[in-house]
Formats: structure tokens, C-alpha cells, sequence
């Protein structure tokens, strides 16, 4: 489904046809061992899960597209301070994976404190690839950046669209008596420029009932969320129109 034209939802993912780009967010590989250390006992399959999402995702667009070039939207890793050995393996193990499909950029975010010491190429005990780092990535006018920071202005200037993450954004959608929450995009205005907000690719990660619960991004706090659309993620994509409706 277009979000946007020549801006593709597929699944939890965004690709861009016009550039051969896909684009992935708050993966926070590393929160399964946090919930672990905590006493709550999680599914050891969803890592895994995640693999085959991003895999069939990826193969239904080269049906029609090519993917050259995978974007990281920030917070890689989960955890703020030092990892484990297990984790920094299945880290570089996933960005491996990534690597089968294209050059990788890693757009940092909140979450990702050691993520430069992960692939820095002069560190013996890192992986030594076709990976690069950066605060955020601009393609023509597409200003794709993690969402917990604002650019700075001129970063902004000749900027048509932004992606963001960051908000892992969701909604609860009530039947009768039940209530479900959803993974969502999110697509409204911000400075009068397009803002697209990503949900977490992380399958356990619920996200931020957007409607209900305090935000995190600069770009969505005061801002008219009313009138944004939600896209919601189910067994397909559902485009349910403006929040206001989920208000009455």
C-alpha cells in the first residue's frame, strides 16, 4: 500500500521503489534478554520470527522492485549501557542477514550507544562490512532520521518528507467488550512537511497507544495528532483514516 507516492508499506517496513531503499525501525535486538533478567519468561522464537517477516517482506518486493541499500531508523540495540558477548553476536549475526540484500545504513538513536564499537572497521573484534553509521540520511527531499531529535534547520530547508521511528506508535481498536491494540504507521504534517512514523519492528513490542499514552518524538508532541492518519497492521495493511474517528 502507498503511504505516500513512490513510499511503499509493506508489512512493518517502508521501501522506496524510486531509490532501491528499505527501511526498518526500533529493532532493539537485546529486549528479550532485558524482559529475561527481569523474571518474565519470553518465547524463544522471536528473533527468528523477526527474520522471516523482514525475508518474505523483502522477497515480495523484488517480485516487482530491487533492493540496493537497507536503512537501520535507530535503536539497533536496546540496551543503553554495555552488551553482552551473546547479544553483540546476534547483532552482527542479523546484520549479516541484512548484507544478503544490500549495503546497510545505521541511522543512530536513542537506544544505540555502542553501536559504532559494534562495526567500527579499526576494531578487531567487530564485523567488517558494508556498513555505515550516521546521525540521519537525506535522499533528495526525504529526510529519514530516528525521530528523538529535531535537525537543524538547514538539515530541514529544501526537506519535502520525513521518516520517522522512535514513538512506536499503535492504536486500541475496540469491538464490544474487547479491546486489541495494533502496530501502526502514522502519516500527518509536521513544519507543513509530510511526517511518517514507523512502528517498531520488534514483534514484541506493543508501541505507544498514540491516542492515550504521553509521546516521546518532538515531532509528534503538540502537534495536531488528530488529524493523522493511521495505517494499521494486520494480516494486511488497513488504511483507517484520521484518529479523530477512533475519538468519537
Amino acid at each position: 500500500m502507498d503511504i505516500l507516492k513512490d513510499i511503499i508499506i509493506q508489512d512493518l517496513f517502508l521501501y522506496l521503489p524510486k531509490y532501491k531503499t528499505f527501511i526498518m525501525s526500533d529493532i532493539h535486538i537485546g529486549y528479550e534478554e532485558s524482559l529475561q533478567r527481569k523474571g518474565a519468561f519470553i518465547p524463544k522464537n522471536n528473533y527468528n520470527d523477526l527474520i522471516l517477516r523482514i525475508e518474505r517482506a523483502i522477497e515480495n518486493i523484488k517480485k516487482k522492485y530491487v533492493v540496493e541499500t537497507i536503512i537501520i531508523n535507530g535503536d539497533l540495540i536496546h540496551e543503553f549501557g554495555k552488551i553482552s558477548f551473546d547479544e553483540k553476536k546476534l547483532i552482527n549475526n542479523f546484520l549479516d542477514f541484512l548484507l544478503i540484500y544490500g549495503d546497510v545504513i545505521i541511522l543512530k538513536g536513542n537506544h544505540d550507544n555502542f553501536v559504532k564499537h559494534i562495526v567500527d572497521k579499526t576494531d578487531k573484534n567487530s564485523i567488517n562490512k558494508n556498513i555505515t553509521i550516521k546521525d540521519n540520511w537525506v535522499i533528495e527531499d526525504i529526510l529519514i532520521i530516528h525521530g528523538d531529535l529535531v535537525p537543524k534547520k538547514e538539515i530541514l530547508k529544501n526537506i519535502k518528507t520525513i521518516i520517522i521511528g522512535h514513538e512506536h506508535p499503535a492504536i486500541n481498536i475496540k469491538s464490544f467488550s474487547k479491546s486489541e491494540k495494533f502496530k501502526c504507521f502514522l502519516k500527518g504534517k509536521y513544519l507543513n512537511k509530510n511526517l511518517i512514523v514507523m512502528p517498531s519492528c520488534n514483534l514484541l513490542i506493543e508501541g505507544t497507544d498514540v491516542l492515550h499514552e504521553t509521546l516521546l518524538s518532538p515531532y509528534l508532541k503538540n502537534n495536531d495528532l488528530l488529524n493523522f492518519e493511521a495505517y494499521v497492521i494486520g494480516d494486511v495493511v488497513y488504511d483507517f483514516g484520521k484518529l479523530k474517528k477512533f475519538m468519537k
